[in-house]
């Protein structure tokens, strides 16, 4: 009886200091989450605070880093793309604050920032390469905003140039965006570097009629035309001598903004002033001989 009692007794004893090393372990680890809700918690909130403030600061600096752009003789090619650059440093200084405000160390940051740039960089890799093609855009400088150009199958008025497009404004009032590494890797036709366009009309008139007077006609249809430019001086001249009559060319020159309207009007304009003068279009002929 005696040596049942002894192990009943030194079982409870184990058993007992068995539960007392758990809840010491418990106590510990529970106290473990305390320091570091204590020591990191502060920190955290601290961090979502800054960086609420910190988006709301950039964001009434690029308000004023825009109104300066706007105030200032920059070149407007440069003013989109310098904003989004300047947006973009920024939210980066703002997230490397916050880094260390966190507790983050800032080398470790620079890495982690690093090795994201890198998945990002080969997941995004055509996005990367309109970048540089847009930086190239911008420092050979092929157009600029204004400026009417052709390129990738689209005509139309530049915009804007960003980091990644170009925006162009046809004259359908349609709103392209191009990608730049499509501009790039394509042809460029500026037409408004020389500063005017020539528009060539080709017309017929039959053979046997007045050449001379029929040249005469039309230019003075040209030069009593406001579109068309008198310097370059308009032109008229025999361009073939067809199956059905003689290939006449007009070659008025316009502006960039009027090119439509010397296109379509002047054109018109030509056709009256010839039909008025009894120059028919000329027609299909087709000589028969009889054989006797």
């Amino acid at each position: 009886m005696q040596t049942l009692e002894k192990a009943g007794t030194a079982a409870a004893t184990s058993a007992s200091e068995t539960g007392e090393t758990i809840l010491g372990s418990l106590s510990g680890f529970l106290g473990s989450i305390q320091e570091g809700v204590g020591q990191y918690g502060l920190k955290i909130v601290g961090g979502i605070v800054a960086l609420i403030i910190g988006l709301w600061i950039v964001k009434m600096v690029m308000k004023a880093i825009k109104k300066a752009f706007n105030k200032s003789n920059l070149d407007p090619t440069l003013k989109p793309f310098l904003v989004t650059l300047a947006g973009f440093l920024l939210k980066v200084l703002l997230f490397i604050s916050i880094a260390g405000i966190v507790g983050i160390p800032t080398a470790t940051f620079a890495a982690l920032l690093a090795a994201v740039g890198l998945a990002i960089g080969g997941a995004f890799n055509g996005s990367l390469g309109h970048m540089a093609a847009g930086v190239m855009l911008l420092i050979f400088r092929p157009f600029k905003v204004g400026d009417l150009i052709e390129t990738d199958g689209k005509l139309g008025f530049v915009k804007e140039i960003s980091v990644f497009v170009t925006v162009l404004e046809t004259f359908q009032n349609k709103t392209e965006i191009i990608p730049n590494g499509a501009i790039t890797a394509g042809t460029i036709t500026n037409l408004t570097t020389i500063g005017n366009l020539r528009v060539d009309m080709p017309f017929a008139i039959q053979y046997g009629t007045d050449i001379e007077k029929a040249k005469q006609i039309v230019m003075d249809v040209m030069k009593s035309d406001q579109n068309v430019l008198q310097n370059p001086a308009p032109r008229v001249a025999v361009n073939n001598l067809g199956a059905n009559g003689v290939e006449l060319l007009a070659l008025p020159y316009s502006t960039c903004e009027t090119y439509w309207d010397v296109y379509w009007d002047t054109r018109q304009k030509i056709v009256e002033a010839l039909g008025k003068a009894n120059y028919d279009a000329p027609l299909p002929q087709r000589i028969v001989t009889m054989k006797s």
